[in-house]
């Protein structure tokens, strides 16, 4: 990792997961914020890798999905979106007489 501030931060909030004073996903959440608003962190090549590495040892084995089942779980929620805008779509239909 080449970005000294998000080995910094990622320290710090690591020790704050520890005390269970911040959520694992937040603390991934805010790598990948920091990582898409850094310079240095856009043009290092490992930093996404290391990240989930980072991310797997902070959440807890229940919590861990892989990248395939990460995948098909977003695709199963697009579709239930859509079918539900769908649903309101022929719902509004239903309200207007």
């Amino acid at each position: 990792m080449d970005c000294e501030r998000l080995s910094k931060l990622i320290k710090s909030w690591y020790h704050q997961v520890q005390d269970e004073a911040l959520a694992p996903a937040r603390m991934v959440a805010f790598m990948e914020k920091h990582i898409f608003e850094c310079d240095v962190c856009l043009l290092d090549p490992k930093v996404h890798q290391e990240v989930e590495k980072i991310a797997d040892i902070v959440f807890p084995p229940s919590k861990r999905l892989t990248k395939k089942a990460a995948e098909e779980e977003v695709e199963e929620e697009e579709e239930v979106q859509a079918s539900e805008d769908e649903d309101e779509e022929d719902g509004d239909q239903d309200d207007d007489y």
